[in-house]
């Protein structure tokens, strides 16, 4: 907003005078010997208005108050420094309505113009510090005016503007309106409107701000040609396919910033920015060009971590992101475990997974997977073979649905006994996930339903139903006190259920189990739940489970976790039926650019001979 018009300029000394002035006191120390402290210590006060959005402004705009401890300086520095915010102190008086009042700055005790302070000042000891007290008289609230707007905008402006005669004269509702207005018109199609600084004119006899928008909507306009800069591997025409918006349309920032996002998310790119045109093409469209830079085209990644149960393990993977140029990603990975209390061998793990975005249609995506696995733990050793094709469908950045076939080729043997299994599931998967981050979400929400249809056709034949519901939840506590992810409370949920079958029915590896980091930390893991005589675990046909977790963050990159997990396993029967285990503990995070080092220690409420009396976790991310 411009400063209104009755004011007079206020004078200010030029930069070079002020950096004259306070270097004097140097040289003033030098000749005449120094008598006192040189910079010299002071301490500010401001005294309070009765407004706490308007002294926080006033201590914020006040040199005298940032620089107090950052910029010490000498007499004349000083004098020159409170002289140089008593019109900075003003003009956020101005932009509260009080354009009466006034703000006085004495240095201990004395005006800045007293002929004696420079003396005062020079001869000060260093301690106490020099009192510095500012003094605010508000002087009367202004109220708007006449409220007008210059020029013929459309209706809409006049509209978003929400501003009346009588209402408090606040520089920012003024400029608040000012934005909406231009928001307004630009979402209704005038892509070139233009709205400069609105002028203020005071009416100081009634203690009155008049204030006028000066507006030039221009045309309403359409999108014009839409062109993507910058690409490289990627196919053109591809890219172009993913665009919702088109000539044509009507012009409007959220379009246009859709497209952004469904380039960006198309995972190929850097970056990605709008540019719209300054001027309309011959056929009076707005040209748009999305000016992208592609990522690069492989990655490596590797992850460790360990835990006493399952010992340590490691994984390297490795991702093709533009595997023919169309966004297509192959990741290719291979992982291996030494062993641990619960699982006495080392394993292995290889997987490949492909995925073909906007197939068959924009929303949807191809994904086949293929794994290998050899596994030892205490519930049973197991050898397979996994792949699975499914269609994912995308229909908002918040929601996917997943649905199609798998297969496993196993070999499991528990308690001695050795089976061959052939299982075909018919996967149907639902997500929400409106968290903020993978691996350290501060807010939001995560929810996944799985029912999955099988077949056994080898091993013991027969037909059960699947079903999981999984769910967690994250809540920035610290977001009250305007600390933003410093203080979270992390909620997580499970409940399974097998439909069809009872448990010795179901194949080892379909059955649910409870214990470890995933669901009861404290516990070994699967040792939560019905076991056999020998105490190795069974696993059962029903599973429920739940945590709570509260994180801290203290000082820059360090933070501490306190949790209670709780879970059953029912070895033939429904959720919650089975005998409750609660496991509790905390530990240490380190927080890095790619997530939070994590140590933890959990102990079993109610120890047995399978659990153990302690479990160890370190990895990188939440634990989830």
């Amino acid at each position: 907003m411009r400063p209104p018009r009755w004011l007079p300029p206020r004078w200010l000394p030029p930069r070079w005078l002020l950096a004259l002035l306070a270097a004097l006191p140097a040289t003033v120390a030098t000749r005449a010997g120094v008598r006192a402290a040189d910079p010299q210590p002071y301490a500010t006060e401001i005294a309070p208005s009765g407004n706490a959005a308007l002294d926080q402004a006033l201590r914020d705009a006040s040199t005298l108050v940032s620089l107090q401890t950052a910029g010490p300086v000498g007499p004349f520095g000083l004098i020159a420094r409170a002289r140089q915010d008593v019109p900075r102190l003003q003009a956020v008086l101005g932009s509260f309505g009080y354009y009466k009042g006034s703000a006085t700055v004495r240095i201990d005790g004395r005006a800045l113009d007293d002929p004696g302070l420079f003396d005062r000042i020079e001869n000060a000891p260093k301690d106490p510090p020099l009192p510095v007290t500012v003094a605010i008289e508000t002087g009367p609230a202004f109220h708007l005016g006449k409220v007008a707007i210059e020029g013929d905008p459309p209706a809409v402006a006049r509209e978003a503007l929400r501003l009346d005669p009588g209402q408090p004269a606040l520089a920012a509702d003024v400029l608040a309106a000012r934005e909406r207005m231009l928001t307004a018109l630009r979402d209704a199609g005038y892509a070139l409107a233009k709205a400069p600084e609105p002028v203020a004119t005071l009416r100081a006899d009634q203690d009155a701000l008049d204030v006028a928008f000066p507006v030039d909507a221009g045309p309403r306009m359409d999108i014009g040609p839409i062109a993507i800069d910058g690409l490289e591997r990627v196919n053109p025409g591809f890219a172009r396919r993913q665009l919702t918006v088109a000539p044509g349309e009507q012009f409007s920032p959220a379009l246009v910033e859709k497209g952004r996002q469904e380039l960006m998310g198309l995972g190929v790119f850097s970056s990605v920015r709008a540019i719209a045109g300054t001027a309309p093409d011959a056929a009076g469209g707005l040209p748009i060009t999305y000016q992208v830079s592609e990522r690069k085209r492989h990655q490596v990644n590797a992850t460790i971590a360990y835990s006493t149960d399952l010992g340590a393990e490691g994984s390297v993977s490795w991702l093709d992101r533009n595997l023919f140029g169309n966004a297509e990603q192959l990741r290719l990975t291979a992982g291996m475990s030494l062993g641990g209390t619960a699982q006495p061998k080392p394993g292995y793990a290889v997987a490949a997974q492909f995925i073909k975005p906007s197939f068959p249609w924009r929303d949807t995506s191809l994904q086949a997977d293929l794994g290998a696995v050899d596994q030892s733990l205490q519930a049973y050793d197991r050898k397979a073979v996994t792949g699975d094709i499914l269609l994912n469908y995308k229909p908002s950045p918040h929601w996917t649905f997943s649905a199609g076939v798998n297969g496993e080729q196993s070999q499991i043997t528990q308690e001695g006994m050795t089976d061959n299994y052939t299982l075909f599931g018919l996967p149907l998967v639902a997500r929400y996930d409106s968290t903020d981050s993978v691996f350290d979400p501060t807010h939001g929400v995560r929810v996944a339903a799985l029912v999955t249809p099988t077949q056994s056709v080898a091993g013991k034949p027969g037909t059960f139903v699947l079903s999981q519901l999984t769910g967690s939840a994250y809540v920035d506590v610290s977001a009250l006190w305007d600390q933003p992810g410093r203080s979270v409370l992390a909620l997580r949920g499970l409940i399974g259920k097998a439909f069809g079958v009872g448990q010795f029915g179901l194949p080892p590896d379909q059955r649910f189990y409870a214990g470890g980091s995933s669901t009861v930390r404290g516990y070994k893991f699967q040792t939560v739940g019905p076991l056999f005589p020998d105490g190795n675990p069974e696993g059962g046909t029903a599973i429920s489970a739940g945590t709570i977790e509260w994180r801290q963050r203290f000082l820059q990159n360090w933070g501490f976790a306190l949790f209670a997990d709780a879970g059953q396993v029912t070895a033939d029967g429904a959720p919650f039926g089975g005998t409750w285990s609660v496991g509790v503990g905390g530990g240490l995070r380190y927080y890095t650019a790619i997530g939070p080092i994590r140590v933890d220690v959990a102990f079993p409420v109610q120890q047995t001979s399978a659990s153990g009396s302690f479990q160890l976790y370190i990895g990188i991310g939440q634990a989830f």
